[in-house]
């Protein structure tokens, strides 16, 4: 637990004690940006502001404050659901307990997007949008672009909704439903791009970390994590243009598997890109 801090301490005080709590507990894997962001959050100042007067001195309800967000996060909560958002592709997002954290490794989705060769007003599908990270991600670089994005919670999709129109980002239509379930048969797409669950029902990773706090729904898929994968795979060719293109996230070890799917369901031109730590974490493939 955070112990309490004398209410006479400074900026610099707070934050070395909290960051050596964190880095004691092993909760982070970066305790003096969580002790920042934390303090930063409780006095309602930005980081810049912390480096710029340590030897200030928040007042008691700032101090109590932020034993209460470090309390959280020694708990292992994290950090995104404690400030209620989390920054993609230089978008600041909502996020709360109703769906996954958008991920610093899903933006290689955002990339590998923007650097196809997609019709000028292209209709792009994302699917499991969660906080709405990848259509809003898109609609920001190509505003010419039509982008729906689909979510099986409402309580979801209410987020994404609200996360378009903090960012001023008012050309998705939002739907609900459970993948392709609210998109009409007879409505074709350019890209289908998603970053559905993929983990296994039983993985040790489901017990560590940040993880623990975000729903199960948006993480696993069956026994082998591939039960999204595949439905959408397979789904996916009746929603698609000839010669357009379907795109997901995935785990480190499912590539071949999600290769084979995509060859048993008819798709050319399959391709992997790997993330930043050098792992395959996305494919790319063509409907021919």
């Amino acid at each position: 637990t955070a112990k309490l801090y004398p209410m006479s301490s400074s900026i610099g005080e707070l934050l070395k004690s909290a960051t050596e709590s964190l880095a004691a507990n092993h909760i982070s894997d970066s305790p003096k940006l969580d002790a920042e962001l934390l303090l930063a959050e409780a006095i309602k100042r930005d980081r810049t502001w912390l480096f710029t007067w340590p030897e200030r001195h928040p007042n008691k309800a700032e101090i109590v404050q932020f034993e209460s967000y470090l309390a959280r996060r020694l708990a292992g909560e994290p950090i995104a659901y404690i400030l209620q958002r989390r920054e993609f592709w230089g978008l600041e997002l909502e996020c709360n307990e109703s769906t996954l954290i958008p991920r610093p490794e899903t933006e290689l989705l955002i990339e590998t997007a923007l650097n196809l060769q997609l019709p000028d007003a292209a209709k792009i599908l994302d699917l499991g949008t969660g906080t709405g990270a990848i259509a809003l991600a898109l609609a920001s670089e190509r505003p010419q672009w039509q982008v729906s994005a689909v979510d099986n919670f409402p309580e979801v999709i209410d987020l994404a909704k609200r996360n378009a129109a903090n960012l001023g980002l008012n050309s998705v239509s939002w739907h609900t439903g459970s993948w392709f379930e609210p998109i009409a048969p007879n409505q074709n797409f350019d890209l289908i791009i998603s970053n559905p669950p993929y983990v296994e029902s039983d993985s040790p990773w489901l017990d560590q970390g940040d993880v623990r706090f975000e729903p199960r729904s948006a993480l696993t898929a069956g026994v082998d994590g591939m039960d999204d994968l595949n439905l959408i795979t397979q789904q996916s060719t009746q929603y698609l243009q000839q010669g357009g293109y379907l795109m997901f996230e995935h785990g480190y070890n499912q590539s071949t598997s999600v290769e084979n799917t995509l060859r048993n369901s008819g798709y050319q031109s399959i391709q992997s890109f790997k993330d930043l730590s050098g792992l395959p974490r996305v494919t790319l493939a063509l409907k021919g």
